[in-house]
């Protein structure tokens, strides 16, 4: 791209707002529709009959796994605690594998989401892709993957629903708020700034007029950013809505919202931890290969490339207004409380003696997200000898307060939960974990 004069480039910045409030019209509904549907899910789909029938490592299995993780809006990093707690229930690692590889790629919310900015049939492309995605990759882990001995645990939880919690519509609300949009409010802040700002910025025809952003080499480029990241997949849709109406080809896009939403550092490490080298290398390979080639697929079967919705009727009436000012108090609400609950954990810690003598101080790796925490916190809390477990999301540290720990029973009680804790803090200090405790 030239280098813009001074001008140019103040005009471009002055564009920015206008195109974050046009996002936030083309968003807020359906991001709100798909969050309350979600929410209904949540409530009324019992978890008990879901987990019966993932059990058999055969196709049916991995087909149902599919289907129940392409209407779930769970983020890369929060389906992991949930597909462990499928696997400790009894389902196979096909399913648990075909249910962590479709469920982050779409959702009732990021396909509401995306027909508004990409049109029903990219909407319609995405969802296909993420089930048969999904399916070949829990048919490979059946199939190559060595097998071990299936069994129900106990100790097994998922975040799917909890009898006896969230019942009724005012708790399918609650769930909506308080848990799913709660997981993803930083990431959707940063994805709609960033999309509002390449809608300001980047030229209309900037991708192209350039020969590397084409084809396969594209989708390469595009692939090679989005594996390590992590990337929201609701969030993500107007950033390739921006991108597609800058020229990026559709498929290549699409490549982004397959492999970005459904891998991540800290998730591939999780895989590993938890189900293995075989499995992992099963899970990016499928990852990979079918993304570039639903990518390839979509430029082919679909050529009239989906552009970003200029100005839709519902979008800019009442309806558009309303739900933006909505998500925006809703923002609001969750940043408020997130404060709120960070200033008693801060009292505790600098209060006198530090943590309070039946306080313990976990320190948890991979946590990046309010599923993660809510993971957490309800795995430590389900034990007796626990009161209380509050997570900071910032520092990593988890504070428990209770007494008569067992120190390796709460570190497993978090690796069950798919975290790793890397250390330990009593009143005497700091102390390595967890082998050496006892």
């Amino acid at each position: 791209m030239p280098k813009q004069p001074p001008f140019a480039m103040l005009d471009a910045l002055s564009r920015f707002p206008a195109a974050l409030w046009q996002i936030l019209l083309e968003l807020s509904p359906s991001l709100l529709l798909g969050l309350f549907i979600a929410g209904l899910v949540h409530v009324y789909v019992p978890a008990a009959a879901i987990h019966k029938r993932l059990s058999r490592p055969d196709l049916a299995s991995t087909v149902r796994a599919s289907v129940l993780g392409v209407p779930l809006p769970l983020c890369s990093c929060g389906v992991i605690p949930t597909a462990l707690g499928l696997r400790k229930a009894g389902a196979s690692k096909g399913a648990t594998t075909s249910f962590m590889i479709s469920t982050p790629q779409t959702g009732v919310d990021s396909i509401l989401v995306s027909a508004a900015f990409l049109g029903w049939p990219f909407a319609i492309f995405k969802v296909v892709a993420a089930f048969v995605t999904g399916v070949i990759g829990g048919v490979l882990v059946n199939r190559f993957a060595s097998r071990r001995a299936e069994g129900a645990s106990a100790q097994g939880s998922t975040t799917l629903n909890a009898p006896g919690q969230d019942r009724g519509v005012l708790g399918a609300v609650r769930y909506a708020i308080f848990d799913l949009l709660a997981a993803i409010d930083l990431w959707l802040i940063a994805g709609v700034l960033v999309a509002a700002a390449i809608t300001a910025l980047v030229p209309g025809d900037f991708f192209a007029g350039q020969t590397w952003s084409q084809g396969l080499v594209g989708m390469l480029v595009v692939l090679a950013i989005s594996l390590p990241l992590y990337v929201c997949t609701t969030a993500s849709v107007p950033i390739a809505a921006s991108l597609i109406a800058a020229g990026m080809p559709a498929g290549s896009a699409l490549v982004f919202l397959m492999a970005g939403p459904a891998t991540n550092v800290a998730t591939i490490g999780a895989v590993y931890r938890t189900l293995g080298g075989v499995v992992l290398g099963l899970y990016l390979g499928t990852v990979v290969v079918m993304s570039l080639g639903f990518g390839l697929l979509f430029d082919q079967v679909l050529t009239a490339a989906p552009v970003l919705h200029a100005a839709h009727a519902h979008a800019s009436g009442w309806l558009g207004t309303l739900s933006a000012l909505v998500l925006l108090a809703l923002l609001a609400l969750l940043q408020w409380q997130r404060r709120q609950a960070g200033r008693p954990a801060a009292a505790a810690a600098t209060g006198a003696g530090g943590e309070a003598a039946g306080d313990l101080v976990l320190h948890v790796q991979g946590m990046s997200c309010q599923h993660c925490i809510g993971s957490v916190k309800r795995s430590l809390e389900a034990m007796d000898t626990v009161a209380e477990a509050v997570p900071d999301l910032a520092t990593g540290r988890v504070r428990i307060v209770g007494g008569g720990f067992a120190v390796p029973t709460l570190v497993r009680a978090i690796e069950d939960a798919g975290f790793s804790v890397s250390g330990v803090e009593k009143t005497q200090g700091r102390v390595d974990a967890p082998g050496s405790l006892d």
